[in-house]
């Protein structure tokens, strides 16, 4: 298994992605434990959902290039782009709050799926960055358009075009983490819930609605579908199939 789902007793559900040999890469098994986990969710004892990583190297590392590298096409690549896009949309519209638990490194998708969650705590000392762009393309799951809603607007523009990875502090500063824990990562998390769970399960939903209304006013989901388009269409070019295949190479060189 490439996940693990775990139901916790203080009342939220813990997802893990059990890859830390592929530094958590999301492969078509993780999109498949996501979406369980995202449909357990409708338990009505469960008021919260976090995603984390096995181990301490890794959050994500975003899609595994091992697998995905034989998309070539942009119909191919829109297949996978799509299926996961869908994903994040239906955690980032989830009437319950969500938490990404970064253990580790945080780099591509793995940001993508961080700003698909609603609060996201970083350990100290970890490193974070939307690097698609040095891969010659864009974010392609609608974590660019969602980081857009959640960030002020140069803000989420400097972190998306210079695609560097930046420090657990930068991002604080620039309002993408919203805590960095120095502590025991269950520890740091559960502190952080422990007053929103204390909280009737319906006041929850219903403020977490107030933002899913203005998502679906702004077009939230068509704006996700073309930004999957166009990352569609970057991912056939020259420049992203070179930058593969030399990822491949140096991998299969350790």
């Amino acid at each position: 298994m490439s996940f693990s789902i775990e139901k916790r007793e203080k009342g939220y559900l813990l997802f893990t992605i059990t890859r830390s040999e592929k530094r958590n890469a999301v492969n078509y098994d993780v999109m498949q434990g996501l979406t369980e986990a995202i449909s357990l969710m409708n338990d009505p004892t469960i008021k919260a959902l976090v995603i984390t990583g096995e181990g301490d190297q890794a959050f994500c590392s975003g899609g595994d290039l091992s697998v995905f590298h034989q998309l070539q096409t942009k119909e191919e690549a829109y297949g996978m782009l799509s299926k996961m896009s869908h994903i994040l949309y239906a955690l980032a519209t989830l009437t319950k709050p969500t938490i990404a638990l970064l253990n580790g490194t945080a780099v591509g998708g793995g940001c993508e799926l961080a700003a698909a969650c609603d609060f996201r705590l970083a350990r100290e000392g970890i490193r974070a960055g939307f690097v698609q762009g040095k891969q010659a393309i864009t974010t392609g799951w609608g974590g660019g358009t969602i980081l857009s809603e959640k960030l002020p607007a140069a803000r989420s523009m400097k972190l998306l075009m210079e695609a560097e990875i930046q420090t657990a502090e930068y991002l604080k500063e620039a309002g993408f983490i919203d805590q960095v824990y120095s502590n025991n990562y269950i520890s740091a998390c559960e502190t952080f819930m422990e007053k929103l769970l204390a909280v009737d399960l319906k006041v929850l939903e219903s403020y977490k609605m107030m933002w899913i209304l203005k998502w679906e006013e702004n077009k939230l989901r068509e704006r996700i579908e073309k930004e999957v388009r166009n990352c569609s269409v970057l991912w056939e070019s020259e420049s992203h199939h070179k930058y593969v295949q030399n990822f491949i190479s140096k991998k299969m060189q350790k």
